[in-house]
């Protein structure tokens, strides 16, 4: 047997990572400042669920909340107790509200149950004859149809005399379902309706948008502001450059191999070579995030005419051929100059090269869902903010 001290053990893990995640903190940190800025007289708050859109509940909140950030919010109560350690004077709003049994760690860690719909109303009540004032927040349906109390019924609500002094919001916010299409008349009519509803909870704090609700204008900005998706780099608005990229997914390059001409390419054999190629093997797949519906060919997606996937690597995009697997995805890099690719290097998958909602549009969905698909394989390296 070999001894283990034959071989080198100070290899730094990131180096060598089959896939490997860098986030820039001090681009989230500026962009979360630049939201800020655009927030006006409005707070500006952080959302953080889904790990901080996949990319690192812990680093990412802290990182927020030295920028300054002292709101933020959370889809689970999980994630709330997780980042209370990060965010010590913070407000941790959950937006999923509060269900029965979660009591306690919504008191032990000081958190804020954003109360979601009557059941959860009808508990909150209990909870707060049982305990006392405890602080919520009020969700209101404009018009989207997802959570929150019906229009009328949270106006109704607010003009109930009997109900229990105790039960007194610290903030009412909504959520717009067009506001990354600035010219939807939807948006209008949400805020006309989100205005009604914060005139009747006179006195209490109320929150609209969210990252492109910011981009819409002062009026819509209220008292909080919540965003979320532009904090991480990802598009707002649809058509506007987002803001500075955070994240940037890599795969390593396992093979470089030689394919002659009329050679078929992955599963299904649905993709043949037209002209000899050198293919580079790179050890990513959907395991890790990089969805199948990025492959080149032999998916329905690509009937319908929109390319497939690309990658970035010695100053070329260069395409997916062939379905992506669960663990590896081929590239073409036969018009990449020879010697310029070799196995071992990384190729971009997404960031400053491939932003990652252009690599989203290509698997027929959105930025929110690249991030928050990456898988658990991938190494990180966290740049700090200065």
């Amino acid at each position: 047997m070999t001894d283990q001290d034959e071989f080198p053990s100070d290899a730094d893990p990131f180096d060598i990572a089959p896939v490997r995640l860098t986030v820039d903190l001090g681009a989230l940190s500026e962009n979360w400042r630049d939201m800020a800025r655009r927030s006006g007289s409005a707070r500006t708050a952080a959302v953080v669920k889904a790990d901080a859109y996949g990319l690192g509940l812990e680093d990412c909140g802290a990182t927020l909340y030295e920028a300054g950030a002292r709101d933020f919010f959370v889809a689970v109560v999980q994630e709330g107790v997780t980042l209370r350690a990060y965010a010590p004077e913070a407000r941790i709003f959950v937006l999923s509200g509060i269900w029965p049994g979660q009591e306690r760690m919504f008191f032990e860690n000081d958190l804020v149950p954003v109360i979601a719909s009557e059941e959860q109303l009808a508990l909150w009540m209990g909870v707060i004859a049982e305990y006392g004032d405890y602080p919520c927040a009020l969700q209101v349906d404009t018009g989207f149809n997802r959570l929150g109390l019906p229009m009328q019924d949270a106006l109704a609500l607010a003009e109930d005399v009997s109900r229990p002094a105790s039960f007194s919001p610290v903030l009412v916010l909504s959520h717009l379902h067009s506001g990354d299409t600035p010219s939807a008349a939807s948006n209008k009519a949400q805020l006309e309706s989100f205005r009604q509803v914060s005139a009747a909870f006179e006195g209490i704090e109320s929150s609209l948008s969210a990252s492109a609700g910011i981009f819409l204008g002062p009026e819509y900005h209220f008292d909080l502001t919540r965003p979320g998706i532009a904090l991480y780099g990802g598009e707002a608005v649809n058509g506007m450059k987002p803001l500075r990229p955070v994240a940037t997914a890599e795969a390593r390059i396992v093979q470089i191999r030689e394919a002659a001409v009329g050679g078929t390419v992955s599963y299904g054999a649905t993709h043949q070579l037209e002209r000899a190629s050198r293919l580079a093997i790179a050890s990513v797949g959907y395991a890790d995030g990089y969805l199948r519906s990025l492959s080149g060919s032999g998916i329905p997606l690509r009937t319908g005419g929109i390319s497939g996937g690309f990658g970035f690597i010695a100053g070329h995009r260069v395409p997916v051929i062939g379905r992506i697997t669960m663990d590896l995805t081929i590239f073409d890099v036969t018009d990449v100059p020879d010697g310029a690719v070799r196995s071992g290097d990384y190729i971009e998958l997404f960031g400053p090269n491939m932003p990652v909602d252009e690599v989203a549009r290509a698997a027929g969905t959105i930025g929110y869902e690249m991030l928050t698909s990456l898988g658990l394989r991938h190494e990180r390296r966290y740049l700090e903010a200065e």
